[in-house]
């Protein structure tokens, strides 16, 4: 993997775009897509039930949680949104599907920056899932880890000032991003 150097945005690793030609996962694995009222300068989407996305969009304001649900701006502006999933086998599957889902263009207004791999365990990743997350992590733009947090799991707050490296460069990441985008829409 290239080394970032402060300041620069993660190079992407996977698709940009959805392509053609992919076909889209089973309608039983399809995420809805739901209109919103409210704006947000990043979409959290937990590709399943407890993946991590209220922790993550608490973190920084203008954040949103999508739930489980494409968001599709009542503005008709795109939406930048970050997938998330747990690194359990579950988790990783339902990251694929959401993947697939977007890489066929069935969720075309979404502009997705990458997909955010929470840790569903303290420790490292047995082989197998480690290999799978690589896997899936191919299908979208680019992707990060966060470490297994103790404190969220016995319910505390998320706070952006007090979190893991791995965290604070996600957040770093996301917000060069998000400027990014929000630059190349007004040209």
């Amino acid at each position: 993997m290239p080394e970032v150097l402060e300041g620069q945005l993660p190079p992407a690793t996977g698709p940009q775009t959805p392509q053609s030609g992919v076909p889209a996962p089973s309608a039983d694995s399809l995420l809805h897509i739901r209109e919103r009222a409210a704006t947000a300068d990043l979409w959290w989407l937990g590709t399943h039930g407890g993946a991590g996305e209220s922790s993550l969009a608490s973190l920084v304001d203008g954040w949103a949680e999508a739930g489980h649900s494409w968001p599709r701006p009542a503005d008709g502006s795109g939406a930048n949104v970050v997938l998330v999933a747990r690194t359990s086998m579950a988790g990783l599957r339902s990251a694929q599907a959401a993947a697939t889902q977007w890489a066929s263009g069935q969720a075309s207004e979404a502009n997705v920056l990458g997909l955010v791999l929470v840790a569903d365990a303290p420790g490292k990743l047995p082989r197998p899932l480690r290999d799978f997350a690589r896997l899936v992590s191919g299908g979208v733009p680019r992707s990060w880890s966060v470490p297994w947090i103790e404190a969220w799991r016995v319910g505390d707050a998320p706070s952006s000032s007090d979190v893991p490296r791995d965290l604070r460069r996600l957040i770093d990441d996301l917000n060069r991003l998000t400027r990014t985008a929000a630059s190349a829409a007004e040209k």
